[in-house]
């Protein structure tokens, strides 16, 4: 049976998080390229692997069966290999209490931050914009203020956590913050982008899925882009055109 595993999924935080992991561990994989913006993730093959529709998605030999949710593919990731999840306590529940401060807060809240900003004219919606850049604030200045104590966010050594957070904390200065403001944060992140296999994992995204995903974005359509952001008839209509800039 071959080694090799398969990711399904484009260039966005939740599955750069799972490409630095597969490069850490020097494992065999394959990059599969999910065309969200031409509807990929919401054909019967992908559904069948994650109802949900949403990228990534891991095929491991070893697994059996494919896994959704970059958190859960970790996971499995570092118990699959016995690397960056530490085997002691209370080590163990601190990298799990901030990989899951990462899935429940940080992709969640930035994410909607972004939405935001690519599809709301500037103070058309006072209260969207003044809440999710209030939490966002909030979050990198948490994230800052742990940094400023410690080398790596949890554990005492470079684990999981760092490298779900860290693909989200590069929305700092897109978020519109001053990264003089999050020294911490910023060192922090240089640290894993000088990673070998930060590097490797940026050269593999960029060669196996930004072609086709930027081919595929200019060429969506406005239903496309009402599938893949969501919108149905209950939800007013919103100017998608930056996305395709």
């Amino acid at each position: 049976m071959s080694e090799t595993l398969v990711l399904h999924g484009m260039n966005s935080p939740n599955v750069t998080k799972v490409i630095l992991m597969l490069e850490e561990c020097a494992l065999d994989y394959e990059l599969r390229h999910v065309a969200v913006f031409a509807q990929a993730q919401f054909a019967p093959e992908f559904t069948a692997m994650n109802p949900i529709g949403k990228v990534p998605v891991l095929e491991d030999p070893r697994l059996g069966q494919p896994l959704a949710e970059s958190g859960a593919i970790l996971h499995w990731l570092a118990e699959r290999e016995g690397k960056f999840l530490p085997a002691s306590q209370p080590e163990r529940a601190e990298v799990m209490q901030w990989l899951m401060a990462q899935m429940a807060n940080y992709g969640p809240l930035l994410g909607q931050l972004n939405h935001f900003s690519l599809v709301l004219r500037p103070g058309s919606e006072p209260y969207a914009e003044g809440r999710y850049r209030a939490v966002a604030e909030k979050l990198y200045r948490v994230l800052d203020e742990r940094l400023q104590s410690r080398e790596w966010l949890a554990g005492g050594a470079f684990s999981i956590a760092d490298m779900a957070m860290q693909p989200w904390a590069n929305y700092l200065e897109f978020h519109g913050f001053d990264p003089a403001a999050h020294p911490a944060l910023v060192e922090w992140r240089g640290r894993i982008a000088e990673r070998p296999a930060t590097q490797r994992a940026q050269q593999r995204i960029a060669a196996d899925f930004n072609p086709e995903a930027e081919r595929t974005r200019k060429a969506s359509t406005g239903e496309d882009l009402d599938r893949f952001f969501g919108r149905t008839e209950t939800v007013p209509e919103a100017d998608f055109s930056m996305v395709k800039q």
